[in-house]
């Protein structure tokens, strides 16, 4: 009798240590939840406050054009000579003009350039063939993709397809009797621009007159910066998003890019464009694999949010292996032309970087399963290994297989799975 009490003591104590430790996570949920509300309810409030001034600014203008045409007719009726009243209109008409009227700008003393940045190494420049001499030798081929580091070359070719991922995975979503349905990415707002009118009348003609002194001061500085992108040749791509860093900081002197270099027909905009596509695809690129590379599961964090946040990384990555998948074809042949790198697009490249980062999530998704079974007496065992096996399915197909730590971390699931039932 006493052994049966005490058994019961001890299960009521384990379930009253469990409850605590979740009651301590809902508040920890609930405490981000109300800094998330309150960060919202800032925007409102700072959104609500320049929608008021807008209005302000818009019956204002109202007033003043309506004041203006209620002078001009008084000043016609009242006067009975003609002249007069021409001379009073043409007075009216000035003064509105020297209202709206900016100051004149001042022009700009002729912008110095910096240096361009220093390339680890260039490509060689083809020179333009003159009439009458002889043609150039054929360009070499284009140099081999640049060889993975050591370690990741070692997970690369570890990473082997698991044929009971995939079983166990139709296995438990036959079960279930139930696709396996992805939600597609958030839709995407459209974005609506409102013209200002209030803004227009005030600054459209101080901003022609600087657009004008740029042109007309600011030749040599632009014609400079001209040859250093038509003359650029890199054969890495982490120079390309140093030498895009350092012109879009020195275009950054001119008031407005589009608007001034539109009057230099030298001016390379198809270069420097693909240029800084190129750059910022592989900054993101880069970006993204920093952030999964280094990923690491706090288990402080609740249960639920950490497997929203991997889940998160993970559309991250697919996005954007897919999205280079889609446009490589395309911009390679673009960026050989104009001799800007194109060799880390390949699958030996940031996309073997990425399914490697893939393969780590997975592995921190399915110890987290496991620790959530071993430490939560109140889990749904059965939900939470289904989720696993999906999850860990998804990455087996992306990344073309596991590698030892995943294999590692599934088999641990599924014996744990196998035990259970």
């Amino acid at each position: 009798m006493m052994r049966e009490g005490d058994a019961c003591v001890a299960l009521l104590r384990s379930k009253f240590h469990g409850l605590i430790e979740r009651n301590h996570t809902l508040e920890e949920e609930n405490k981000q939840l109300r800094h998330e509300v309150s960060h919202l309810k800032g925007q409102v409030s700072s959104l609500e406050g320049q929608h008021t001034d807008r209005k302000m600014m818009w019956k204002r203008l109202e007033n003043f054009a309506t004041s203006n045409n209620y002078m001009e007719r008084q000043f016609v009726h009242n006067n009975d000579d003609a002249k007069e009243a021409m001379d009073l209109n043409n007075s009216a008409s000035y003064s509105r003009q020297r209202l709206f009227r900016t100051p004149v700008v001042k022009s700009r003393a002729p912008r110095v350039p910096n240096p361009p940045p220093s390339p680890t190494c260039i490509q060689p420049i083809m020179k333009v063939k003159k009439e009458g001499s002889m043609a150039p030798p054929p360009p070499p081929p284009p140099p081999p993709p640049p060889p993975l580091p050591s370690k990741l070359l070692k997970s690369t070719k570890a990473v082997q397809r698991v044929p009971e991922v995939v079983e166990w995975y139709r296995l438990l979503v036959k079960r279930e009797g139930k696709n396996d349905g992805k939600s597609g990415p958030p839709g995407i707002p459209v974005a609506t621009n409102s013209r200002d009118m209030i803004g227009e009348i005030e600054n459209r003609s101080a901003y022609v007159i600087a657009i004008k002194s740029d042109v007309e001061n600011q030749g040599d500085f632009i014609n400079f910066l001209a040859r250093e992108v038509q003359n650029a040749a890199y054969k890495d791509i982490a120079d390309v998003e140093e030498f895009v860093k350092w012109l879009d900081g020195e275009l950054s002197y001119l008031v407005d890019e589009r608007a001034v270099l539109k009057h230099f027909p030298n001016w390379p905009e198809k270069k420097a464009d693909a240029m800084r596509e190129a750059a910022f695809t592989y900054r993101d690129l880069k970006n993204l694999e920093t952030e999964a590379s280094s990923f690491h599961d706090d288990r402080r964090v609740a249960t639920p949010m950490a497997f929203k946040r991997m889940q998160d990384l993970q559309d991250k990555i697919e996005q954007g292996i897919h999205n280079t998948e889609k446009i490589r074809d395309n911009a390679s042949a673009r960026y050989k032309d104009l001799m800007i790198p194109w060799d880390w697009m390949l699958d030996s490249g940031i996309i073997c970087q990425l399914k490697a980062a893939s393969l780590k999530l997975a592995k921190e998704y399915m110890n987290r399963i496991m620790n959530a079974l071993k430490s939560d007496p109140f889990a749904n065992d059965e939900e939470l290994i289904l989720r696993g096996v999906r999850f860990s399915f998804r990455i087996h197909q992306v990344a073309g297989g596991f590698d030892e730590g995943c294999r590692k971390a599934f088999q641990e699931l599924k014996t744990y799975a196998s035990k259970s039932e």
